[in-house]
């Protein structure tokens, strides 16, 4: 066990383990600092000089990022002496920023905000003019940069140095005058872009995947994993449920799996949900008396073994344990193919968080297999499936389409077979001529339900949106219907 440290915070006995800092006890007993520079997934920079506190024997206020909790230090944090170095540090802060709310992406999120409320609201003493900067400059394939709003804490040098690595962006010039740049004018071009717009604390860094798009307070948020990799990231996914509309995913603190960051591509994941590139019933060519009940006239006039379920990796552990109960153990189905990126390297990583398994949920699909006896290594047997000559084929369509480059061949191949079953939300599938049986399905973020990541953690889907797609189903939701289905031809119901 850590040693720990007592010392008084406001006049509480607090310990801690040693080596902790004022700032991090102060957070862990929910004492509000302010600070701008200061944040826990990067190195103490102390340059914001906000975080002022008193340290009750000694002469002057100190930092609370980069002081140490030692036994018996007595820590105050609401004294006037306290309050009115805040006060006077945000005014500071704000001499050369930009009045532009209005139209700041970060309104409403924003640090400079939070605090002028909290410990500012003071009448401005400054008359000098403010200094002009550059703004709305293109410094990555994400990212536009303000430099205007920017006050210098750092943070997002200390990302790309700490982090990324690449040591893209530094501070240039002097005094009043100093702006965050990169070297030689060259663009950001790492895959975790958008964490500088995360981590940026006035709006001076702004994504040009959200710029404009809305305003964060009329935005709903809720947890999720994201779908993009095997590593699965806590994330949180903020849209409009009224209007069936997502907006962006940002990453939420998971210390086991990663951290404070997210990559860009596991950012994009939210575009195929939006209700234009859903499949929905109004896109369907339909069927007799609809799509499922295609499916079960198929499978009620089929042997087992002329039947092959297609399954890729991006559905969920209780998704795969219902669609194989029914049709593995209830109808004897034993052609099961995985359904894979043939071109993939599953032991690819970039070292930080990103991935070459491109699939949510690789190690659940694999357990499941197992428990149905149909236990394999982890690879691509969609060739398999076309040389199986099943009559039937029911296909779990992978959903996120960024790292399936060869998805769009693979559908066509379908096609070709004499009846497919594509279980999909994608309104790519009705492109392809000859795939008639489609079954909308709800996305990632729609649906409860578990997944296991690279390394085997579990993690939960617990706040689903409502699917911004009427009538769209989860794969336990189809797989219910269909069974009802059948009974139905049978007399049983």
């Amino acid at each position: 066990m850590n040693e720990q440290v007592t010392f008084k915070l406001n006049g509480k006995d607090v310990s801690v383990p040693k080596g902790w800092t004022v700032m991090e006890a102060a957070r862990r007993e929910n004492v509000s600092i302010p600070h701008f520079c200061w944040h826990p997934g990067l190195k103490i920079a102390g340059v914001c000089r906000f975080c002022m506190v008193e340290v009750v024997g000694r002469p002057k206020l100190e930092i609370a990022c980069n002081l140490p909790v030692t036994e018996g230090l007595e820590i105050n944090t609401k004294t006037d002496v306290v309050k009115d170095a805040h006060k006077w540090g945000l005014e500071f802060h704000l001499i050369n920023h930009p009045l532009d709310c209005p139209i700041c992406d970060q309104a409403g999120e924003c640090k400079l905000q939070d605090y002028y409320m909290e410990v500012g609201k003071y009448k401005s003493q400054m008359t000098r003019p403010k200094i002009l900067k550059p703004k709305a400059l293109d410094v990555g394939s994400e990212l536009v940069l303000d430099t205007e709003r920017c006050i210098l804490c750092s943070r997002c040098v200390r990302f790309e140095e700490e982090v990324t690595k690449t040591n893209a962006l530094g501070i240039f010039s002097r005094g009043d005058r100093s702006i965050i740049g990169t070297y030689n004018e060259e663009k950001l071009k790492h895959n975790y872009q958008e964490n500088q717009v995360d981590i940026c604390p006035v709006g001076a860094f702004t994504s040009k995947r959200f710029r404009f798009k809305q305003r964060v307070w009329f935005l709903t948020q809720k947890e999720s994993i994201c779908p993009g990799c095997s590593t699965g990231c806590r994330i949180s996914v903020h849209a409009k449920p009224q209007e069936r509309r997502y907006f962006r995913i940002k990453p939420v603190l998971d210390k086991e799996v990663n951290g404070y960051w997210m990559c860009d591509i596991g950012r994009r994941t939210f575009e195929h949900h939006n209700l234009e590139n859903r499949l929905d019933s109004a896109s369907l060519v339909k069927r007799g008396n609809g799509e499922l009940a295609a499916l079960a006239e198929q499978l009620e006039a089929s042997s087992p073994r002329d039947i092959a379920l297609l399954v890729s990796a991006q559905y969920l552990n209780e998704e795969y344990q219902s669609f194989f109960e029914f049709f593995v153990k209830e109808l004897g189905v034993q052609k099961v193919y995985q359904w894979r990126e043939p071109t993939e390297k599953r032991d690819d990583f970039d070292n930080i968080l990103l991935r070459g398994d491109r699939n949510a949920n690789t190690q659940g699909l694999m357990g499941t297999l197992e428990t149905f006896g149909l236990s394999r290594n982890a690879r691509n047997e969609f060739d398999d499936c076309l040389k199986s000559k099943s009559k039937v084929v029911i296909a779990l369509c992978p959903e996120i389409t960024s790292g399936f480059p060869s998805l769009g061949t693979h559908l066509t191949q379908l096609a070709e077979m004499p009846f497919v079953s594509l279980w999909t939300c994608l309104i790519e599938a009705t492109e392809i001529k000859g795939l008639e049986n489609l079954i909308p399905m709800k996305s990632f973020f729609e649906k409860k339900g578990t997944t296991l990541n690279y390394n085997k953690v579990e993690r939960k889907l617990e706040s689903p949106y409502p699917s911004a797609v009427f009538g769209a189903l989860d794969v336990s939701e189809a797989v219910s219907a269909l069974r009802s289905e059948m009974r139905k031809m049978l007399g049983k119901d």
